[in-house]
């Protein structure tokens, strides 16, 4: 029988005052319950926010280096569980084994990075205009922290908001997607050992589970919200970002995005259908920078297509702790839009080079699987080179030089993470400074990305308000004090 989670509130696990659960299924074998989890309210998610804003004053003054400490605390449990926690999130949302135990090492090390960072980051002096002063400035708490986080990163992009947030003092709210909400509640497992270890007062941290409507609207919506943090689709984004800005509250969001990936005539072909491949069919296809759309010279075009059905031939679909090249996809409702735009494709004139459909074979039957696929004969225009799949697919484009793969290139309204394959530098360098995307990757898949380091879209893929990860992380989460000091 699957483990029942609930809710962390105020420093205690609290079931829902609906008394509702709803469980969580391996899409591997939809058959394997892998929990139960918090089914919570709006009263819920009202009585986190309240914790957070009664523990806030009293976390803020906490300094840096206790502050530290707990996130420390937390790594070290986390990386003490670091097998446990890459099954779970294997067996909830699809990586396969070497994927989630990638991203569950990304998440140790956020929590190292920003326990670290806790301790010396404070604000700067400058050199005054007057004799007798000081001037500096101080970086501030913004107060209480809503966090929105998605699914198909399910513990490092909690972590990566998470982290930096109590880092500089804010008390967090967070609520976690309903596909894949377990092994995040295993990290406030971590958490909560480390509060008692550490001295954290009760109400810093508070995670729930339950629906965005019943959960995640009144978080966002809670007076008491200074500031609000989310990832997901474009359509939630949006509509999040004017309800927050309405209310006058610090947002930033990161959303979907159509990334390319360039093939110069002068690259080499085998290593770019790697590279093209690995940013389009790893973790299924399941990341925001994701590559879609290929553009490919004219006069390699053959070549390169066969070269990359290879290597969607070569990946191999499995269930996601066995650990094979794809798992599946997380859902039943996120594989059937990607077999829909597949269909689209087909519709609007595609060639189907490779894949197209779903594996055949009874080790399949119970789970979310799609083929690695490919197509060709599309324009920029067809609706599968323009939304966002979000799944194992690859359209190729072709063009007949830079200035029209450039075009081609930024003819979306997303961008999030773009690249180029070549060994020709100054066309690597045109690219960077003429492609419109947050992040750029030369010789290099669109996917995997530092931690610290800035991560966030322009355009439609974000609010372009502040960046994630790294130092401008922690800029988020606090407002800037000038103080002029005379004696």
């Amino acid at each position: 029988m699957a483990d029942t989670y609930e809710n962390y509130v105020d420093g205690e696990w609290r079931a829902s005052e609906t008394g509702s659960t709803f469980e969580v299924r391996n899409p591997s074998d939809t058959t394997q319950v892998v929990a139960e989890v918090q089914d919570s309210s709006e009263a819920d998610a009202n009585g986190a926010v309240e914790a957070a804003a009664a523990a806030q004053d009293e976390w803020a003054d906490t300094p840096g280096p206790a502050r530290g400490k707990f996130l420390r605390e937390t790594a070290k449990r986390m990386d003490q569980r670091r097998d446990e926690l890459a099954e779970t999130l294997a067996s909830e949302e699809g990586k396969t084994l070497s994927e989630a135990s990638g991203e569950v090492g990304r998440a140790v090390n956020i929590f190292y990075y920003y326990a670290e960072r806790a301790m010396d980051y404070a604000g700067e002096s400058y050199n005054p205009s007057a004799q007798g002063q000081n001037l500096y400035t101080v970086r501030e708490p913004m107060g209480v922290a809503g966090l929105i986080t998605p699914w198909n990163y399910p513990i490092a992009i909690p972590a990566w908001k998470m982290a930096p947030a109590l880092a500089t003092g804010n008390t967090v709210v967070c609520k976690l997607s309903g596909d894949a909400p377990t092994v995040y509640l295993k990290v406030v497992e971590c958490m909560d050992e480390a509060a008692e270890a550490a001295g954290v007062p009760d109400g810093v941290v508070n995670v729930l589970t339950g629906s965005g409507e019943a959960v995640g609207q009144p978080i966002i919506q809670h007076e008491a919200v200074d500031a609000v943090s989310f990832t997901g689709s474009r359509q939630v984004g949006d509509m999040i970002y004017e309800q927050a800005t309405d209310a006058h509250k610090r947002v930033q969001t990161e959303l979907g995005s159509k990334n390319p990936t360039v093939v110069t005539e002068s690259a080499d072909v085998k290593e770019a259908a790697r590279i093209v491949g690995g940013g389009a069919f790893g973790v299924t296809g399941q990341a925001c920078t994701a590559t879609e759309r290929v553009l490919v010279d004219e006069s390699i075009e053959e070549e390169f297509v066969d070269a990359l059905v290879d290597y969607a031939e070569g990946v191999e679909i499995g269930h996601s702790v066995e650990d094979p090249g794809m798992g599946p996809k997380v859902s039943e409702s996120e594989l059937e839009t990607t077999l829909d735009y597949i269909e689209t494709a087909k519709e609007e004139g595609a060639t189907v080079e490779y894949g197209g459909g779903q594996p055949e074979g009874s080790e399949y039957e119970d789970g979310h699987f799609v083929e690695p696929t490919v197509v060709t004969g599309l324009d920029s225009d067809a609706t599968v080179m323009q939304e966002e799949v979000f799944g194992p697919f690859a359209g190729i484009m072709t063009f007949s030089d830079l200035d029209e793969a450039i075009e081609l290139a930024n003819d979306v309204e997303y961008g999030l993470a773009a690249g180029i394959v070549t060994n020709d530098h100054s066309e690597a360098n045109r690219f960077v400074d003429e492609i419109d995307f947050g992040i750029v990757k030369v010789n290099e898949a669109t996917t995997g990305l530092e931690l610290h380091v800035p991560f966030g879209g322009m355009n439609a893929s974000s609010s372009e308000t502040y960046r994630e990860q790294g130092e401008e992380g922690m800029d988020y989460f606090t407002i800037i004090k000038t103080v002029y000091d005379s004696y």
